[in-house]
């Protein structure tokens, strides 16, 4: 009997998608992948990124040669029945998708057969287990890291972490080195295009000129692997040369160096050109050979096994219904500045070197993603389920499961606390301590009000102001909520706040 085809997704690129070990699809099945138009048009997507995910399915479905079917259709379904597929007696499997919807599609059609997730470390029956014995205690990051650790034998000697503590935050906090405009590391692995990204950038300008889609931000020369063998590249070049400086800097911000000593490796395993377990594993490794200190190790293992694992469980832990979560109540919509990715429009200079560098290069690391473009929606009272919208539009590695925990619960708070334990914003005071920022800024970070205002000390004061009664009980916030008792200024500020309105400020 022949094998029965396998629907590739856009996302499950690496081999490990194909291996029919531990429940996956047949060894050598023919394989189906359905490039789906509908999906640009119905999203307003990154140029940089819509090329990264075509560019790498093109890429896939080349190496795979003769054993792929590559479709090009309007929708799924469409690419489903020009393929062949429909209907009682002709089944294929898929790999769990990683998103609701494409589930919901998937499980209503009866010739699809559904094989468990990939791309993860644990098994979603593990974590709901887990979950459940925590039934009691709001579901935190740092308890969920450490079981993973043991569970997985990450960053472990015998029954203790690695070098006594399970958590080295205090030591991978540092501002950028003074006097200096970039950390001075080797560069990250850079790829080479080739025909197949000429022949996506072709595809997408007649789109485009054709009225068919529409995007935001600069499709420039691509930044990020597209193949198993360029990921495998960034992954090796990322322990050997930049992992050591990684941790103390990892939440530091310069304007002139927007990489940092980050991996850049969200792309290629958000597409399942990596595989979690890899990834750390390699990095442990080169902590155990003296090659890299441990806390720069433990902040990228934290990362991947920490993180990113727990924000794809908490994906379909919490349900469809977080996606409306809105605990403090904000409607305003987003501004057309912010939109358009109009850096130009933007005085404050930390917000609009954010921009500037998403509208570039759809990238950003977690500082500026958080504590400047989140915070910014935060202070200002945007619709958070507008702003997950913009993030996972906006960014090559954002995908419906990454963005919509990590922005109803980390940067807006939407969900009240289910998540974290308190609104992460901030004023200028932070964002001068972490980076270069600040002083070229038309603005000053000590000032409330008046022509040097700071937006974010400003915006800072006026979110505690608005949600006075409910931060007042949350012991994380109760004493800088106490504060707002001593600013004699407090009503200028609100005044000024907002005059300003949706203005870029």
């Amino acid at each position: 009997m022949a094998p029965r085809t396998h629907w590739l997704f856009g996302d499950q690129l690496g081999p490990h998608f194909l291996d029919p070990r531990h429940g996956g699809p047949d060894a050598h099945a023919p394989v189906l992948m359905i490039e789906a138009r509908s999906v640009l048009r119905r999203h307003r997507f990154h140029r940089a990124k819509a090329h990264l995910v075509l560019s790498a399915m093109r890429h896939r479905a080349a190496e795979l040669g003769d054993r792929v079917r590559y479709v090009q259709a309007e929708t799924y379904a469409d690419g489903l029945a020009e393929a062949g597929f429909g209907g009682r007696g002709n089944h294929l499997t898929a790999c769990h998708p990683t998103s609701r919807a494409a589930l919901d599609f998937v499980t209503t059609r009866e010739e699809v057969d559904v094989l468990p997730a990939r791309g993860f470390l644990l098994p979603q029956a593990e974590f709901e287990a887990w979950a459940n014995e925590h039934t009691g205690d709001r579901l935190r990051m740092e308890g969920f890291y450490r079981w993973v650790r043991r569970r997985h034998e990450l960053l472990m000697d015998g029954d203790e972490p690695a070098g006594g503590t399970w958590n080295l935050d205090h030591d991978n906090r540092e501002p950028p080195p003074r006097g200096c405009s970039t950390l001075e590391v080797p560069a990250p692995y850079s790829p080479a295009e080739d025909e197949i990204d000429d022949e996506v950038r072709h595809d997408l300008d007649r789109w485009e000129r054709d009225g068919e889609v529409s995007f935001v931000g600069r499709d420039g020369p691509r930044r990020f692997p597209v193949t198993r063998r360029e990921a495998l590249a960034a992954l090796r070049r990322f322990v050997s040369h930049r992992l050591g400086d990684f941790g103390r800097y990892e939440d530091a911000m310069l304007a002139d160096d927007p990489v940092m000593s980050h991996s850049l490796l969200s792309a290629p395993l958000n597409l399942g050109l990596l595989d979690p377990a890899e990834c750390v594993e390699r990095a442990e490794k080169a902590w155990r050979a003296g090659e890299a200190p441990l806390n720069s190790v433990e902040g990228f293992v934290r990362q991947i096994a920490g993180w990113r694992e727990y924000v794809w469980q908490l994906y379909w832990h919490f349900g469809e219904d977080y996606r409306g979560s809105n605990a403090l109540r904000h409607t305003a919509p987003l501004p057309d500045w912010f939109l358009d990715l109009d850096a130009e429009a933007v005085t404050a200079n930390c917000l609009s070197t954010a921009l500037a560098q998403v509208r570039d290069t759809g990238w950003t690391h977690h500082i500026p993603r958080l504590m400047v473009l989140g915070s910014r929606a935060l202070q200002d009272g945007w619709n958070p389920a507008a702003v997950t919208d913009w993030f996972h539009r906006c960014f090559v590695d954002g995908y419906d499961w990454v963005m919509l925990p990590n922005v109803v619960g980390m940067s807006q708070y939407a969900d009240g606390g289910r998540m974290t334990t308190k609104p992460y914003t901030s004023g200028g005071a932070y964002i001068n301590r972490m980076s270069d920022l600040c002083a070229p800024c038309a603005y000053r970070p000590t000032d409330r009000t008046g022509e040097h205002a700071c937006p974010y000390t400003a915006g800072y004061w006026t979110f505690l102001h608005r949600h006075r009664t409910a931060l007042s009980a949350n012991h994380r916030m109760a004493r800088a909520v106490k504060g707002l008792d001593r600013l004699k200024d407090l009503d200028e500020l609100l005044e000024e706040t907002s005059d300003r309105g949706d203005r870029a400020p």
